[in-house]
């Protein structure tokens, strides 16, 4: 029986590499894919990509290829990861430079591109925005991305032309753990839905990386995980029937339960009946974890439904600017001093004629002044600190500054004792979403070799 092993790398953009570098030393995976796209990622890389065209891929691309392409190499392991964002061939190009400055050759590099429809988005102004009561048309200037969730396909054929790393821009977070599947034992949705469930189940479990061994789902004294600095990634081993287990390599930290498993299941699908990928609609409503051994678990009785009729298009846009500061207020009247400053503030927002679409005041009331060696003698009903949060939405930067600059001024305009003041102006890349038909991408894969 054919079988083989997958690990994950990363869940997130911003990802830790330890784990990852783990897993390749002493998992004896096949695969290992690195998923680091979230819903607003690719749009910041876009951002990153119009201030410079040789950029837009994720930005921990170069220090994850430098740890981990001879261990590809030498450990006959295939990478495959979301990592090109808003420009793959950057990221391809990129892992070629380090391949060659690590010495590393006979690799074979793809970059899969075809989900940036921003050069015809002007088709599509008239479709109706899932998050906003609006056309995609009334928000044109305000565009700054437009990717389809791809499926598998690009994937795969850059599978089937041998190469050993692969470079993705949008495509579904499944989609990383399904090409290899169907490359390694051919399936097809139309041969068995049962395997493609099992499939986008594998997909879905690997996705987040250290939520499933534990990460979290930790709660110290309810779901106690040992050794969570040293939590380790998850691999599946999985064989061409579709039974699959879910583990992490011995002597990692954290933990594989059922209710691990059963927790990263249900997170971020909207429906467990229909959850929609590119490549399946799965079942997941009649899927069993069952423990084997310690940190090993079997998954079964995913299955899907065919696939959907379209694709989703996440599209970033500008959307506003966040003004915001902090100031710390201590002793026995911080919490009466903390709430003057945030009258003072709203009433000179007011005053200076501060456009704010929102105004929001936060009172953080914790030990990070003092610690207990202070905090510990006051009475119960007694704030010893609070840290006092003032930040408002608008259209305009220069709106932004002046909430930012008002709660600096607090330091000599008063009340007493203000402290450790914080300033910060933020614009938000938000993100929304349309459907189109599934015939308009053309999915295009390169190669590089080192």
């Amino acid at each position: 029986m054919k079988k083989i092993r997958i690990g994950s790398g990363a869940g997130y953009a911003g990802d830790r590499i330890e784990p990852a570098v783990e897993l390749m030393e002493k998992g004896n995976l096949d695969y290992i894919i690195f998923e680091c796209l979230a819903e607003r990622t690719i749009a910041i890389g876009q951002k990153d990509k119009l201030a410079d065209p040789s950029k837009g891929y994720n930005q921990l691309l170069e220090a994850r290829m430098n740890k981990i392409l001879k261990l590809a190499k030498e450990n006959h392991i295939k990478v495959i990861t979301n990592m090109g964002s808003a420009n793959p061939l950057a990221a391809m190009n990129k892992t070629v430079e380090i391949a060659k400055s690590l010495g590393v050759t006979g690799l074979k590099i793809a970059a899969v591109t075809g989900d940036d429809i921003l050069p015809q988005i002007d088709q599509y102004y008239d479709n109706s925005v899932l998050e906003l009561d609006c056309k995609l048309g009334e928000m044109k200037d305000a565009l700054l991305s437009t990717n389809v969730y791809l499926g598998c396909d690009g994937i795969l054929e850059a599978l089937e032309n041998g190469a050993d790393i692969v470079i993705t821009g949008r495509v579904s977070d499944p989609a990383l753990s399904i090409a290899p599947l169907v490359h390694e034992f051919g399936w097809n949705i139309n041969d068995n839905p049962d395997q493609m469930g099992q499939a986008v189940l594998v997909g879905h479990l690997l996705e987040c990386a250290g939520q499933v061994t534990g990460g979290y789902y930790a709660d110290p004294g309810f779901k106690d995980v040992p050794d969570l600095d040293r939590l380790g990634f998850p691999l599946i081993e999985i064989d061409e029937t579709g039974h699959f287990t879910v583990s992490k390599v011995e002597g990692s930290g954290g933990l594989v339960c059922e209710d691990t498993c059963k927790e990263q299941m249900i997170y971020e699908i909207h429906n467990p009946e229909a959850y929609l990928t590119p490549d399946a609609i799965a079942d997941f409503s009649h899927v069993t974890f069952t423990q084997q051994g310690e940190n090993i678990v079997a998954a079964a009785n995913a299955t899907s439904h065919g696939k959907p009729e379209t694709l989703k298009v996440s599209i970033g846009y500008r959307d506003c600017y966040i003004g915001e500061g902090e100031i710390s207020y201590g002793g026995t009247n911080a919490m009466a001093r903390a709430q003057l400053a945030a009258d003072i503030i709203e009433k000179r927002l007011k005053l200076i004629g501060c456009d704010m679409e929102e105004f929001r005041v936060d009172y953080i009331g914790f030990n990070s002044l003092y610690k207990d060696k202070i905090s510990s003698q006051y009475a119960p009903e007694v704030f010893p600190e609070i840290r006092l949060r003032v930040s408002g939405r608008t259209k305009d930067k220069e709106n932004a500054t002046l909430i930012a600059n008002e709660v600096e001024a607090l330091y000599t305009n008063g009340p007493a004792g203000g402290a450790g003041a914080t300033k910060k102006v933020s614009e938000v890349v938000s993100i929304c979403s349309i459907f189109v038909p599934r015939d308009i991408v053309d999915i295009q894969v390169s190669y590089q070799e080192v």
